[in-house]
């Protein structure tokens, strides 16, 4: 039998322990705060900034996470303040993450941080343009999309309507309100001033005057009639959808949990009663963190955590 010098082994320890320190260290480069708000200070600090770990144009997917994953905030949210969690967590699991800003109107600091308000007509073109510089930076071929309320339709509509399709693999929704919703009644309001024909009238109402998009996430809007024509989903993109029951949002939350066959549909409360997360909440809670993860990376799944998840913060 063949002996090893001692010094060889030793040498491959040392090798081996300083690689799994690197590593480690490496994994755990940006700490995660199970926040909703816990990118609110970053986007004080440094006004249209990005957050540690997103951005990095220089960034090259590797062969485990070979898609960059886009992360599209809901209504009045950007690229700091609605993703404080899902940045440094993606980060540290070694994907290359993108965040943007749209939708907001073109008015100083901090109205510039507040996106999702202008009509989603023009807010698809601006996630299409960021794709595309994502994929020219990194030399991917498509992205994971993840996005939040009312981001979801904004990744839909690219999908959908601006030949997204051929560039997106998977979108993973938070508290997606596919259906449109009807809090407050809205939805059955907007139905009898469509029966009135003073649509117009109403949008004012709710506020369309400064969020367009504000109205056009209700149920039976015309912008979701016209999205919705040829049903929800695109066929050649997977979707994951993840919902609460206590979402104060999507009315019902089930207007975000439409069937199809390339579809998942989960419920954060299911079989987990301690998940009090609701539409904000959704977004900082680390067992819908499981579950992205594992929609991201279906063929290394992991142990969903089961624990008490507070509503608005996560």
């Amino acid at each position: 039998m063949r002996r090893v010098p001692v010094p060889f082994v030793v040498l491959s320890l040392l090798a081996a322990l300083w690689i799994s320190a690197a590593a480690s260290a490496n994994a755990e480069r940006y700490p995660v705060v199970y926040d909703f708000f816990s990118g609110v200070p970053a986007e004080l600090a440094r006004p249209g900034g990005s957050l540690p770990g997103s951005n990095d144009w220089s960034c090259r997917p590797t062969a485990q996470h070979p898609r960059p994953v886009v992360l599209v905030h809901g209504t009045g949210g950007g690229a700091q303040t609605n993703w404080g969690v899902y940045v440094p967590l993606l980060a540290n699991e070694g994907y290359c993450v993108f965040a943007l800003t749209y939708g907001a109107h073109p008015l100083p600091w901090p109205m510039s941080a507040v996106g999702g308000l202008r009509p989603m007509e023009q807010s698809g073109p601006e996630l299409a343009a960021f794709v595309d510089r994502v994929l020219a930076a990194t030399g991917a071929a498509k992205v994971d999309i993840i996005g939040h309320s009312q981001g979801n339709f904004i990744g839909n509509y690219y999908v959908k309507r601006l030949g997204g399709a051929r560039k997106v693999d998977k979108l993973i929704g938070l508290a997606p309100p596919w259906l449109g919703s009807n809090a407050a009644g809205l939805g059955d309001a907007g139905a009898y001033a469509a029966r009135l024909g003073v649509t117009p009238a109403f949008d004012l109402a709710v506020g369309a005057w400064w969020c367009q998009a504000c109205a056009q996430v209700i149920a039976g809007s015309p912008f979701l009639k016209l999205l919705n024509a040829d049903g929800v989903y695109h066929p050649d993109v997977d979707y994951t959808n993840i919902a609460t029951r206590l979402d104060q949002s999507v009315v019902p939350y089930t207007a975000g949990l439409v069937p199809g066959p390339n579809v998942t549909n989960v419920v954060v409360q299911d079989g987990c009663a301690q998940d009090y997360s609701e539409h904000t909440g959704i977004a900082g809670s680390a067992r819908a963190a499981g579950f992205v993860l594992n929609a991201l990376d279906p063929s290394h799944p992991r142990q969903v955590p089961c624990e008490f998840i507070a509503p608005y913060r996560g």
